[in-house]
C-alpha cells in the first residue's frame, strides 16, 4: 500500500470516527426543557377547545325551539352563551372547566340525579316554587361540566322550562368530550 492510500484511510478512519463519536454541545446551544404543560387541553375537561355558541348547529337550535343566534357571554371565569326568544324563555350553556358533578350536587339544592343520552347528570329546579327556572348539569371527561340553564320569561312553568333544558342537554352531550 503506498503513502497516499495509507494516508487516504487515516482521513476516512479519523473522519468516521469523529461523525459517529459523541459531541458536547455548546451549553448556549441546548434548549431548556419545556415546562410541564397544565392547559385545559392537555389535562382537565377538555371544554377549552368548545365554543359554546357552536355546540347548538341551526337544526339542534330549531329542534329547541330557538330562532335566533347566541350570543357569546362570560359567567364568572366560564364561557357562555347565551340565546333569547323575546316573551317566551331564554337558554344559558355554560362552559365550567372548573367544577364536575360531584362539586355541584354538594352545592345545588333541589337537585335531581338524572340520565342525558345515558351519562349521568344532575337537574336542578324547584317545581313548589314553579318559577320557570330549571339546569341541567352534565359532567365532563376529565372534570367539569356543561350548564344548560333555562329561564321562562313570565318565571312560572318550571316542568316547561326542565324539559326545555332536558332538550338542549340531549343534544349538546353527544359533542362533549
Amino acid at each position: 500500500m503506498g503513502s497516499r492510500a495509507a494516508a487516504g484511510l487515516l482521513v476516512v478512519a479519523a473522519v468516521t470516527a469523529a461523525c459517529g463519536a459523541p459531541r458536547a454541545a455548546p451549553a448556549d446551544s441546548v434548549p431548556p426543557p419545556a415546562p410541564p404543560s397544565t392547559s385545559a387541553s392537555s389535562q382537565g375537561s377538555g371544554l377549552a377547545v368548545l365554543k359554546p355558541c357552536e355546540l347548538l348547529s341551526s337544526t339542534d337550535r330549531s329542534s329547541a325551539g330557538l330562532t335566533s343566534l347566541g350570543e357569546e357571554k362570560k359567567i364568572g371565569a366560564s364561557r357562555a352563551c347565551d340565546w333569547t326568544e323575546p316573551g317566551a324563555f331564554g337558554v344559558t350553556l355554560t362552559l365550567d372547566e372548573r367544577s364536575g358533578l360531584e362539586e355541584l350536587k354538594v352545592k345545588r339544592k333541589h337537585s335531581t340525579e338524572v340520565e342525558i343520552n345515558g351519562r349521568p347528570a344532575l337537574r336542578v329546579a324547584d317545581p313548589k316554587a314553579d318559577n320557570g327556572m330549571c339546569a341541567v348539569l352534565v359532567p365532563v371527561a376529565g372534570g367539569g361540566s356543561v350548564h344548560v340553564d333555562v329561564s321562562n320569561t313570565d318565571f312560572t312553568g318550571t316542568d316547561l322550562a326542565c324539559t326545555r333544558a332536558g332538550t338542549v342537554a340531549e343534544l349538546v352531550e353527544p359533542k362533549l368530550p
